[in-house]
């Protein structure tokens, strides 16, 4: 229940909750730019052929331009997470144990903010 205030309060409170509702608006838009801003995101599991996550597996992200390498170790949840990526072609693969995922291509003409890809490992 909103309470009721004199008349001559009313347009205090209006004014106020109208500045709340703009900065919190300024505020969502100035956050959406900057994730647009930061590049795309590249993400997956690493599996094993029962779709078991391959902990300690290195996932390796080669940028084909410059030939810039990230790795990326697994952990317990079997995720990997490339944020901030540039708009070029990238090859990703995961190795464990000298068993190696197929490498998978996200190419400069997808347009998608972020990019899912699961990885799987044979590991024996």
């Amino acid at each position: 229940m909103i309470p009721r205030l004199p008349f001559r309060q009313t347009p205090l409170y209006v004014l106020t909750c109208l500045c709340l509702l703009l900065a919190c608006t300024a505020n969502t838009q100035a956050a959406d730019k900057k994730d647009k801003q930061q590049g795309r995101l590249l993400s997956g599991k690493v599996l094993d052929p029962q779709d078991n996550p391959v902990i300690g597996a290195v996932v390796y992200l080669t940028n084909t331009r410059t030939h810039e390498v990230k790795t990326y170790i697994i952990g317990q949840e079997g995720t990997y997470r490339f944020p901030g990526l540039t708009n070029v072609d990238y090859e990703v693969y995961a190795q464990f144990n000298n068993h190696k995922s197929d490498t998978r291509s996200v190419s400069q003409f997808d347009d998608r903010s972020q990019v899912y890809i699961d990885l799987k490992v044979v590991t024996h």
